[in-house]
């Protein structure tokens, strides 16, 4: 009988074997955590971008400073914000992307913090300029392409995206407070919101912040097991890192596409930090409008450069990234033309026509050019791109300063307007005619 019984039981164990079990829920990868951690840690680094223009006319009128010193602080932290970015690209591959995240937003909080103390123009040089450029250039767009080249293999593009929108993002967020607290209360209290954004971050980003795919025991985003792109290229814990990035800087200076895209990334980095984020506000005051009104016409600018700099991201994913960042250079030349003929004392609709097609094509052309880097250098792309954003930085620094002389001898700034319209056509011819997998040819001489 209990034989009978046991091989009666025996077809409904199959039946009930055959039964399709759910399949277990897929968790959210972790790189999409570090991801956003890191558009968090750019929103805080991006409070002081949106300062300058804000605070210049208060501070001019404190301390009876010419636009000219507020330019040069201007500059430094420009100058600096580039020349660190390589080596900050180097710093995080020897000791850990956490550290020197942590580090910039310390020493971009202390640099604002800071400024509430001035009264020589000597001291805003050491807190605008060194302390905060210094920051900043450690939380440059090269950290965006660090963290997607690290964590990412599929959806690079649209990673750098979203993550160079941060920074956007950032000036959304901090400029409208910044231009009321710079009216009342006062400046300084501008400057401590600028410090408490950036320093907020830094425990998001010690706890939650890892440095690579290993530590968290997964593959990049989109690798597969067996595959090359499991893990970046690393140089090794004990790496000079500022070795590390002159020996980058001087393999990319021997391939023609690296010129190219430094020509174009200056271009760009004067066509938007040096000119509209430095002296838009003031050239909007020169022409009777308030800077609180103006200063609202940058954070619209900020909103649709959100958009059009993640819309950026996923076309880098599907289309030549040369002939994007050709089209963004001539739209933001003919933007720049027409710009001395919308300001006024009030808002026009062909302003607001401007500000959205300029917060479109704002830094759309960071992920072209990181899948650039990335295509023609490979492993040493994220450095490489450190290099050509310190070329992005130089040339807003020399822009911020050059306009705020042509400035102070004219009394407008009609003039660079239209230079800066010029320049922006001959990036978009430099752009266009970059070829295709060009550095692996222009190298090949140089590592035989």
């Amino acid at each position: 009988m209990s034989t009978r019984s046991d091989e009666a039981a025996v077809p409904g164990e199959r039946e009930a074997a055959a039964v399709p079990r759910p399949a277990p829920r897929r968790r959210l990868h972790p790189a999409w955590i570090v991801a956003a951690v890191a558009f968090l840690a750019l929103v805080g680094a991006a409070g002081f971008r949106a300062a300058p223009g804000v605070l210049m006319v208060p501070l001019q009128q404190e301390f009876g400073w010419s636009t000219t010193v507020l330019s040069a602080a201007v500059s430094i932290n420009l100058v600096l914000f580039g020349l660190t970015a390589p080596f900050a690209a180097a710093l995080m591959e020897r000791f850990g992307i956490r550290k020197v995240t942590a580090l910039a937003l310390v020493l971009i909080g202390m640099g604002s913090a800071l400024t509430v103390l001035v009264n020589q123009s000597w001291q805003i040089l050491l807190t605008w300029g060194l302390l905060i450029g210094l920051g900043t250039g450690s939380m440059a767009l090269v950290f965006a392409a660090t963290i997607a080249n690290t964590w990412f293999v599929k959806s690079r593009g649209l990673v750098i995206g979203i993550l160079t929108a941060g920074s956007a993002a950032g000036q959304l967020v901090f400029l409208p407070f910044i231009a009321v607290l710079a009216q009342d209360p006062g400046w300084r209290q501008a400057s401590l919101l600028i410090a408490a954004g950036a320093l907020a971050v830094v425990p998001l980003v010690l706890k939650f912040l890892k440095n690579s795919p290993a530590d968290a025991g997964v593959l990049p985003y989109g690798a597969e097991a067996g595959s090359a792109a499991q893990a970046p290229a690393a140089t090794g814990p004990r790496a000079n890192a500022a070795v590390r990035a002159l020996q980058v800087l001087r393999r990319a200076s021997r391939v023609r596409t690296f010129w190219a895209l430094v020509a174009g990334f200056a271009i760009c980095g004067a066509t938007t930090n040096g000119l509209i984020g430095t002296h838009f506000i003031p050239s909007a005051h020169d022409h009777g409008m308030p800077e609180t009104t103006a200063a609202g016409l940058l954070a619209v600018v900020g909103i649709f450069d959100i958009v059009g700099t993640i819309a950026s991201g996923w076309l880098t994913d599907r289309f030549n990234p040369r002939i994007l960042l050709a089209v963004y250079y001539q739209f933001r030349g003919i933007g720049l033309l027409v710009l001395p003929l919308l300001l006024s004392a009030e808002v026009q609709p062909s302003m607001i026509v401007f500000v959205v097609i300029y917060g479109l094509d704002w830094v759309a052309t960071v992920p072209p050019t990181a899948a650039i880097c990335r295509e023609t250098f490979g492993a040493d792309g994220s450095v490489v791109f450190g290099w050509v954003f310190a070329a992005h930085q130089l040339g807003a620094a020399a822009a911020a300063l050059a306009a705020g002389a042509v400035r102070d001898a004219t009394g407008h700034y009609t003039y660079a307007w239209l230079g800066a319209a010029a320049m922006c056509t001959v990036a978009a011819v430099i752009s266009a005619t970059i070829r295709r997998n060009s550095g692996a040819r222009d190298a090949a001489p140089s590592a035989a």
